[in-house]
């Protein structure tokens, strides 16, 4: 039986060690953000995102679908740049209860995966692996998180996220 026991701390720890070093390779992770404004759809690369919620810098193909949109480029990228507080932890167990749920269900009708099976569970580990390193969020970090090749985002009702995902953190308590 002690026999056992050992085979079975041997196996575990082998186990978790390899769980340690597997989670620092790069996982899944979006590399395509699909744009959409009403009836417009624009697919951008989640770099090319990026760079444009740092720098402000909108590339070409963004640029003009923005214009065809009647976007101007400030009111899309305020919303991508505005970090949110939370701790990562804490916010995992939050988006664990059934409020925590309806949240993930609501911001997921503007945040999704292409084909909107799974929403729930993509949002909820693109909103923890976008808190832990900082504990901040951005809605850019969400979008590189995100894990499906591609994300699709309602546009016209990116503010709105902003806001639900600022005051569910409000409501949490502070440690």
């Amino acid at each position: 039986m002690p026999y056992r026991v050992n085979v079975l701390r041997v196996l575990l720890a082998t186990l978790a060690g390899a769980g340690v070093l597997l989670s620092g390779l790069p996982a899944n992770a979006a590399e395509k953000v699909v744009l959409k404004y009403g009836f417009l759809r624009e697919s951008v690369s989640v770099p090319e995102l990026a760079t444009f919620a740092k720098t402000g810098k909108v590339s070409t193909s963004l640029g003009a679908y923005l214009d065809m949109a009647g976007k101007a480029p400030q009111t899309v990228r305020q919303p991508l740049t505005q970090e949110i507080k939370v701790n990562g932890v804490l916010l995992y167990q939050v988006l664990k209860t059934p409020v925590g749920e309806v949240l993930l269900d609501r911001v997921s009708e503007v945040i999704h995966t292409p084909d909107n099976l799974a929403n729930r569970q993509a949002l909820r580990s693109a909103l923890v692996m976008s808190a832990l390193p900082d504990s901040n969020i951005t809605l850019t970090e969400i979008l590189e998180n995100y894990p499906t090749q591609e994300v699709h985002v309602e546009g016209n009702r990116l503010a709105e996220i902003y806001g639900n995902l600022s005051r569910l953190v409000a409501r949490l308590p502070k440690f």
